[in-house]
């Protein structure tokens, strides 16, 4: 008889030896990916499980006007929390009134949000942007998996101009890079990057990871990096240099094996910090530290 597959959220990790940040998590959208009869915590609940572990901050990340609005709110109202608001690429292309079906196979599906045209929610984003605790612009950049050649166009203008807001506000950008890495690379180097750019959820191999710490950006490590297929990633984290490099969970996504189809919280970053440490075979309290200093170096105290 097969086993029952479990649906809950996973076991929490051991503490971790030195608090640490969550560069990267969408609380907002944690609920939304629970099973009927998984409960879901709240926002205050996901917070104290993940400071029981030494996660003690987290960049909470809006690439949606609604979320946006969500994540300003609520890094205004809890001191562990930080805000970065973006139209994420995907949300560029149906912004621009792009309907065309993308290598995903998916048809697109447009909310009332999307009434507002590209620069007027690039707008929204820029006075959101300018909010207290709002300390990132991100996620932008482009996605190709999910948009064909009029997407790509939009998604491209949408991401230069997150460059210039990002400059423009002396804040950090965090990247979304998705079967782009060539092209994430051009626009950046053609634009110019932001003083502090961060490749959220670094999909790359080492040959990218090594052009990237070259130029002085910051490579973030998700669930992906403890993949039994992510050979590629592996490496890359092993050559970034330990003040280039953070950690993330991506939540409700990017579940760390062995927990993957399970819903994933900022909790469980601690979970891939220690796999991060495996891998460097670095002391996890020296790993803990360095991530917290990294993050603080770019996105301020909490």
């Amino acid at each position: 008889m097969a086993r029952k597959r479990e649906k809950g959220f996973p076991p929490a990790p051991e503490p971790l030896p030195v608090a640490v940040v969550d560069n990267h998590t969408h609380l907002e959208s944690i609920a939304g990916v629970l099973p009927d009869d998984v409960p879901d915590p709240g926002l205050s609940g996901h917070l104290e499980q993940a400071r029981a572990v030494g996660v003690t901050a987290m960049v909470q990340i809006g690439c949606d006007l609604d979320s946006a609005r969500w994540s300003v709110h609520a890094a205004q109202q809890y001191p562990e929390l930080v805000a970065g608001v973006a139209i994420h690429p995907n949300e560029a292309v149906l912004h621009a009134g792009v309907r065309e079906v993308a290598p995903d196979g998916l048809d697109p599906d447009p909310r009332a949000r999307h009434e507002k045209n590209l620069d007027e929610a690039i707008a929204e984003i820029a006075e959101l942007a300018r909010a207290d605790r709002v300390r990132t612009v991100g996620e932008s950049g482009l996605d190709y998996f999910r948009a064909g050649e009029q997407g790509r166009a939009a998604q491209r203008d949408a991401f230069r101009a997150h460059i210039a807001l990002a400059k423009e506000l002396d804040l950090p950008l965090q990247i979304h890079d998705r079967e782009a890495h060539e092209d994430v690379l051009e626009v950046l180097k053609q634009d110019g990057a932001p003083r502090r750019t961060v490749f959220h959820c670094f999909s790359g191999d080492a040959e990218m990871a090594a052009e990237c710490v070259r130029r002085g950006y910051y490579l973030s490590f998700s669930g992906t990096v403890t993949f039994k297929a992510a050979d590629e990633i592996r490496s890359a984290a092993m050559l970034a240099p330990a003040e280039q490099l953070l950690v993330e969970t991506d939540a409700p996504y990017l579940t760390p094996h062995p927990y993957r189809g399970r819903p994933n919280a900022p909790y469980l970053a601690a979970h891939t910090l220690r796999v991060l440490a495996e891998v460097r075979q670095e002391r996890l309290e020296t790993l803990c530290d360095m991530v917290r200093t990294t993050s603080e170096e770019i996105y301020g105290p909490w």
